[in-house]
């Protein structure tokens, strides 16, 4: 079971007995540094080398996963009277993938470097891009911004513009400067100074620390104290932000019959959505040695961006308490559902990954 079941199980219980979620209210801002570095880690992966060898099973797979969803906007919206906005967040949460938790399954057995896990790679990390593009329109269609935080003052337009100018200025820092920033202080400057541009631009703070992510891969920044900063700051706050979320569900919402019928449909739709992506494997790639159904369980788990998605549209009102409840129980079932499908595919390849040396090069290589 992944560790974030018994996380929100914790946070759900106190949150409605002992500890409710207004007391710890003032300490959100720490409990969601963890989620900025996640995505600022997935902004690490988005390097020229993503697509590997079999780009066009990627770009197949990732077309699938964002687009199968928005086959359910009129279902959703007209079948249980949600708003535009509402919708767009729910279609958000659907198209996402829990990176960071299959890529860890991936490492800790030893199939990171498989041809299927590298197109689950490609798949994963490009997966969320389309899914953040959907939070961020639904905070558009709001008019307001839904981040992690409060309303965009700068304008989307500006936050592209300030994109391209760090694009360039990294740029010329690589043609002129030798040095490659990777202190603490540097790397959190550039984590929280891209979140915050991305909020203030009303792009979320999400796709800001993503964004930074990207730039500091640029600067070739990406091993040694980096690598361990930013497990440090993840494994430390990403247990609060979980934490938080289980918070926040009201056991009230769950005794209403509306929350549990919405419930169901969006595990419904989540998980064929996610099976349709097994289209995107073809013949050929099946020659060459990709697994479809472990792609397939491997895109399932809806993991952190699904309940960020969730809980940044809580934050801003978009959604009321039963849409959140019933958005944390597609969250959850997903994500065990997934990954022990996955763990169940995993285990006939473990013997064939270690006589091909893949697990022991592992051991030694960067941990996600």
């Amino acid at each position: 079971m992944p560790a974030i079941v018994l996380e929100l199980l914790v946070g759900f219980a106190l949150g409605n007995t002992l500890l409710p979620f207004r007391a710890v209210a003032p300490f959100s801002g720490l409990m969601e540094l963890g989620v900025l570095t996640l995505f600022f880690q997935v902004g690490l992966e988005v390097r020229g080398d993503l697509l590997g060898s079999r780009r066009g099973a990627i770009l197949r797979t990732v077309a699938l996963s964002s687009l199968t969803p928005l086959l359910a906007f009129w279902p959703l919206r007209s079948g249980f009277g949600l708003s535009l906005p509402a919708t767009l967040l729910v279609l958000a949460a659907l198209s996402a993938t829990g990176t960071g938790v299959t890529l860890r399954v991936l490492a800790q057995r030893g199939a990171l470097r498989t041809p299927s896990g590298r197109v689950l790679v490609g798949v994963s990390v490009l997966d969320d891009l389309p899914a953040i593009a959907l939070f961020s329109l639904a905070s558009a269609s709001a008019g307001q911004g839904l981040g992690l935080g409060g309303a965009g003052s700068v304008g989307p337009l500006s936050g592209l513009a300030l994109a391209l100018l760090s694009w360039v200025a990294v740029g010329w820092w690589i043609r002129h400067r030798p040095q490659r920033p990777s202190g603490a202080l540097a790397i959190l400057l550039l984590l929280i100074g891209s979140a915050w541009v991305g909020e203030a631009c009303g792009l979320t703070s999400l796709l800001g620390a993503l964004w930074g992510g990207v730039l500091m891969a640029r600067l070739g920044s990406v091993q040694g104290q980096v690598q361990q900063v930013l497990t440090v700051l993840s494994e430390v706050f990403l247990p609060l932000y979980f934490l938080g979320v289980g918070l926040r569900i009201d056991a009230a919402s769950l005794l209403r019959p509306g929350a549990w019928s919405l419930a169901a449909a969006l595990i419904a739709l989540a998980l064929l959505s996610k099976l349709a992506c097994g289209l995107g494997i073809g013949r050929g790639d099946r020659a060459a040695g990709v697994d479809r159904w472990l792609v397939v369980w491997g895109l399932m788990p809806r993991g952190l961006p699904g309940l960020v998605f969730a809980t940044g549209a809580l934050n801003g009102g978009l959604i009321g308490p039963p849409l959140f409840s019933a958005l944390v129980l597609m969250v959850v079932v997903t994500t065990v559902v997934g990954l022990l499908l996955l763990e169940r595919r995993l285990t006939p390849l473990r013997p064939r990954a270690a006589e091909a040396g893949v697990i022991p090069a592992m051991r030694n290589g960067p941990k996600v």
